[in-house]
């Protein structure tokens, strides 16, 4: 089977849709490189077009109907947003699924330290990362540390032209020879991703220097101290309470002469959450519930209260079901298991100089439009989600008559890829789940490239999908 690039099948009115939809986009890539910056932006927008918090709903008793707009934040890191349809929840949702967490460098609880005149932070990496490609590139930190008494210091250092950035070492090549001769995934060990943050020592007072007074041990460390002290009211022991992660520094760019892609860091899943979130935002009235589930700590295996695997979404949709007068236990079963999903994440994109790893009958491309994994897993299609031909079949029918561009893949060459999303988990409801996202170049780099045409074509898809979905 073979289809148009889809880049030939558009208008120009489409044009100018997608350059628009791409810029907001970018915008977001760059609001957005945590999970805590990428929920207060998804609120900010969802608050806008005139959802409420379910906290607040729940408190006041309020009473939801038919057109009620809402959503549910979890710990910062977690976010779902319900549209409530003309049928009763009963009958089952139409659900958008993403994950808004990506590979990074996370900092340690007792990170810093001093070695050779450089201070540094000590890091722990997060996700499947090739730890070489870290190393030697600006990069900047994002987070929060909270004090005892509760109060929080955000932080996003490296972003802005006037910041300063940070990075991570690496040895000459005059004298790599020995390292040169690792493996790949031995060339830079876990342990020395340790991020150098200053070199200058603090400096003594002058009353200091008269009275014979010897520098200051770790002196380097100590002015480093003196200035998170000073800009940010930190102390080295608030570090215990901190969630400081490490992203590459600089925003998202337009990337080719012709400008069809886009450069940027976590676009690993935050590419398949934006498109999710501006379907859900601009569909009107649907029929069934529409929701959309953005989640954290997909990348280690969806765990911890944040992550898929947690009671925070059911939670949210029998509070729901309460408020709409409808929750019983049953009828939260029935909802969930008479519901139909697209788990949203991105696929892996063929790389013509990478031909052997893909099977190119069964593998999406860069502009081929949104994509299909039926199945994800490993080799005999291990911890894998596998939709049922009916379903695909609906999908099909959905997109077609909404003249949506889309393409199926497999997750690489049988014995050699794999991968998992959250799908399995949502089926263990017994819904109808598949996979479905954007294609990826360079997926899990410190930057990702996609097309403009598949991120449009993904958003006119998840629109297409809440809206005509009813397996």
């Amino acid at each position: 089977m073979e289809k148009k690039n889809t880049w030939e099948t558009y208008s120009k009115e489409q044009l100018k849709e997608l350059e628009e939809l791409s810029k907001e986009y970018m915008q977001f890539l760059d609001r957005g490189k945590t999970e805590r910056e990428c929920v207060d932006a998804i609120v900010n927008a969802a608050e806008k077009e005139g959802y409420r918090d379910l906290a607040e709903l729940v408190k006041e008793k309020k009473a939801l109907k038919e057109g009620d707009k809402v959503y549910s934040v979890c710990m910062n890191k977690s976010v779902a947003m319900f549209r409530i349809g003309k049928r009763p929840m009963e009958e089952g949702m139409n659900i958008l699924g993403a994950h808004i967490d990506s590979p990074r460098l996370d900092v340690k609880q007792n990170p810093l330290y001093e070695d050779g005149g450089f201070a540094y932070l000590d890091t722990h990496y997060y996700g499947g990362v090739k730890k070489y490609q870290w190393v030697t590139i600006p990069l900047a930190l994002h987070g929060v540390v909270v004090k005892k008494d509760g109060s929080s210091v955000e932080l996003a250092v490296g972003e802005d032209e006037d910041d300063p950035v940070f990075f991570i070492s690496d040895l000459l090549i005059h004298l790599a020879s020995e390292q040169m001769e690792k493996k790949a995934s031995k060339v830079i060990e876990g342990e020395a991703l340790d991020l150098i943050i200053g070199n200058k020592p603090v400096k003594l007072e002058k009353e200091e220097k008269d009275s014979g007074e010897k520098p200051a041990k770790e002196a380097v460390k100590k002015g480093i101290l003196s200035i998170l002290k000073e800009s940010y009211g930190i102390e080295e022991d608030d570090f215990i309470s901190a969630e400081l992660e490490i992203v590459p520094a600089g925003k998202a760019r337009e990337a080719g002469f012709d400008r069809s892609m886009i450069l940027a860091y976590g676009q690993d899943d935050r590419v398949c959450a934006f498109t999710s979130m501006k379907a859900m935002l601009d569909v009107t009235e649907t029929d069934r519930t529409a929701c959309c589930l953005l989640v954290d700590k997909e990348e280690i295996g969806s765990v911890g209260a944040t992550g898929m695997q947690s009671r925070f979404f059911e939670n949210a949709v029998a509070e729901i079901m309460n408020l709409t007068g409808e929750y019983s236990d049953l009828a939260l079963r029935r909802c969930l298991a008479s519901s139909c999903m697209l788990s949203s994440d991105v696929s892996s994109a063929f790389d013509p100089a990478f031909a052997a790893s893909f099977d190119k009958k069964n593998v999406a491309y860069l502009g081929g439009g949104m994509v299909f994994n039926k199945f994800t897993g490993s080799r005999g299609k291990s911890g894998s989600n596998d939709a049922n031909a009916e379903y695909l079949a609906h999908l099909r029918d959905i997109l077609d008559a909404a003249g949506v561009n889309f393409q199926t893949a497999e997750l690489g060459r049988v014995d050699l890829g794999g991968g998992g999303t959250i799908a399995y988990i949502l089926a263990l409801y017994g819904m109808n789940v598949i996979d479905s996202g954007v294609a990826v170049l360079n997926m899990h780099a410190p930057h990702e490239a996609t097309s403009k045409a598949d991120v449009y074509e993904a958003k006119r898809g998840y629109e297409a999908f809440l809206k005509g979905a009813r397996m």
